[in-house]
């Protein structure tokens, strides 16, 4: 197959199917959103989907949002961190750049932006952690 063709994935339109699935962090940063409030970005490599879905980001907003956003932001982000086998502690520093590298498991559903379905991630998991049914 050449390389100026088009191939049977490139026209695929099948997002993966909502469940669990290994992931890799490749990248964990602080940054600042459009709004200029830090936030912590997250990209997952998930394993066995085709590489057009493949990348999946999580944004944890640490500002700017209301009381009850920014509580569920910071509790998503333990799970996170929990998942990845750290132990944050309060007053500690909150470190994206720790979790490079780990290995865990996600649960992914879809969602709908601009008329298409992308995946999302609602839940994070170690590895050897056995998840309690129905998740």
């Amino acid at each position: 197959m050449e390389s100026t063709q088009f191939l049977d994935a490139d026209l695929s339109e099948e997002v993966p199917t909502p469940g669990l699935y290994v992931s890799t962090i490749t990248t964990a940063r602080l940054r600042s959103s459009q709004s200029g409030n830090a936030m912590v970005h997250v990209v997952h490599a998930i394993e066995g989907v085709l590489p057009a879905y493949d990348r999946v980001s999580e944004y944890f907003v640490l500002e700017g949002a209301s009381a009850r956003g920014l509580a569920l932001s910071r509790r998503r982000l333990v799970e996170l961190f929990r998942a990845c086998g750290l132990s944050p502690r309060p007053g500690e520093d909150i470190a994206p750049a720790r979790l490079q590298g780990a290995r865990l498991r996600v649960k992914l559903e879809h969602e709908e932006w601009r008329g298409e379905l992308h995946l999302r991630v609602v839940a994070h998991l170690s590895l050897n952690e056995v998840p309690s049914a129905p998740f």
